[in-house]
């Protein structure tokens, strides 16, 4: 005979699935993200934000991308140089990656801007090169600011990636008779570019978020806009609201990239 303590479960809501596994977070966010949706297109002040912020995607998608390029470019540099056994390129990235990595990106930006461009327009007026002070628009200073920032921690990205390949394989493309620059061309950076294309991806987002800091140049990108919208019309809730939405619309989008590329580099292995 059954003990009475052993009562039947009685089926839940939704047989057959477990609410404790179920994604919440991501319920959450896509309630919160229709809500917000429904209120841009029904609600004229959502709306009327919601058009008036548009540009300033583009602007921080704009800034962003060319940042990116550029700090991709200067990171590969600087890794090389890292690993490099000149002494010269090795002192001079270390000098770079450790100087910009102490400094706040917001001084950064700053200093770049109201700093280092009046000077090198100085520099080219000393050698007969004519360049007015508003022929440099603070989009191009914010971008070039941005790029010497996350170049140095994507140099260390690229540093750990070549370092994370066996020294084996240096050797082994020596052996062939390859020279330094074409071992580390045909053979090490095939195999470290496929290893740092995820944390690279992760720093594309963080980049996106810190495009806003350009704010502080008064460059026309969507946190700038937001401030313009919210001084005009005083209209606190309604612009954070679409702000943030707009941000998290495009961060979700490039995480599910960035975690699908890592999937793509787990199969390749």
């Amino acid at each position: 005979m059954e003990s009475s303590s052993e009562m039947p479960k009685r089926p839940g809501l939704f047989p057959g699935v477990d609410l404790a596994k179920l994604p919440w977070w991501a319920i959450v966010l896509l309630l919160a993200g229709l809500s917000l949706s429904i209120l841009i297109i029904t609600n004229g002040n959502y709306n009327d934000t919601f058009m008036f912020l548009k540009a300033g995607v583009i602007t921080t998608l704009r800034i962003t991308f060319f940042s990116f390029l550029i700090a991709t470019t200067l990171g590969l540099m600087t890794g090389l140089a890292r690993v490099s056994k000149n002494p010269i390129l090795f002192n001079i990235s270390t000098l770079y990656v450790e100087t910009v990595r102490g400094i706040p990106l917001v001084v950064l930006l700053l200093y770049i801007a109201f700093a280092l461009v009046p000077l090198f327009i100085e520099v080219l007026a000393s050698i007969g090169v004519t360049l007015s002070i508003r022929d440099v628009p603070m989009e191009a200073r914010a971008i070039v600011a941005l790029a010497v920032g996350y170049g140095a921690y994507e140099g260390e990205v690229f540093r750990a990636g070549i370092q994370s390949i066996g020294r084996g394989q240096m050797e082994a493309a020596r052996a062939l008779g390859l020279n330094y620059a074409q071992s580390m061309r045909y053979v090490i950076l095939p195999q470290a570019v496929r290893r740092v294309l995820p944390p690279l991806g992760n720093d594309f987002i963080s980049l996106l978020k810190d495009s806003s800091l350009a704010t502080v140049l008064a460059v026309d990108e969507l946190t700038q806009l937001g401030r313009i919208r919210r001084a005009s019309t005083f209209r606190v809730l309604e612009t954070f609201n679409v702000v943030a939405f707009l941000y998290l619309v495009m961060t979700l989008l490039l995480s599910s990239g960035v975690r699908w590329l890592e999937e793509k580099m787990k199969i390749a292995e």
